[in-house]
């Protein structure tokens, strides 16, 4: 991994992406978005996770994220991909998951990614590196948070930022709750 790519300081705010292998489209569907956002919020109640921006894309998430020191932040990154790999594999083998009309071709690719890769055993659902970055200014945070807002609009799938439901743009701008707790920036 670079090194430009590294948790250095356990203290700041760090910008991350998690991106499921061959930009598979997964987080269309609730019952996977449901397991990451629980993952995500078992990480805040019991390691110490702190989410200050977040949106949940079809393929990707975006998070401005920090710990409060409870656990290291690499760690906390780990358990909320594991978890959420292990959770949405299962969903994906479950037989009776028959909603999935995407389900054999989605855990060919996961599993073809998981052989090839020497860091997992013979399943992969995310890329391997979340490229967490520093957020050392103002200005950085500024700029992620409104590159993470707008994502789904540059994306084409809503006009205004706040209309994606799985974002903490709705939190900002006041309108709704999101699913996730936040710290406000």
């Amino acid at each position: 991994m670079s090194r430009k790519y590294k948790i250095r300081d356990q203290e700041k705010l760090y910008f991350v992406i998690f991106t499921v292998i061959d930009w598979i489209d997964v987080f269309i569907r609730d019952e996977y978005r449901n397991i990451l956002m629980d993952s995500i919020r078992c990480c805040q109640q019991n390691k110490g996770l702190e989410v200050y921006s977040y949106c949940i894309m079809t393929s990707h998430v975006h998070l401005i994220i920090a710990t409060a020191g409870i656990h290291k932040l690499e760690d906390i990154i780990r358990d909320v991909k594991s978890f959420t790999s292990r959770h949405i594999r299962k969903a994906l083998e479950n037989m009776n998951h028959v909603h999935e009309s995407r389900r054999e071709w989605m855990l060919k690719r996961m599993y073809y990614a998981g052989q090839r890769n020497c860091n997992n055993n013979d399943f992969q659902f995310w890329q391997q590196h979340s490229h967490p970055i520093a957020l050392n200014t103002n200005e950085m945070i500024e700029q992620r948070l409104e590159y993470i807002h707008l994502n789904p609009v540059a994306s084409g799938f809503v006009d205004l930022p706040e209309a994606w439901l799985y974002s903490s743009a709705r939190d900002y701008a006041g309108i709704a709750k999101g699913y996730i707790d936040l710290i406000y920036i």
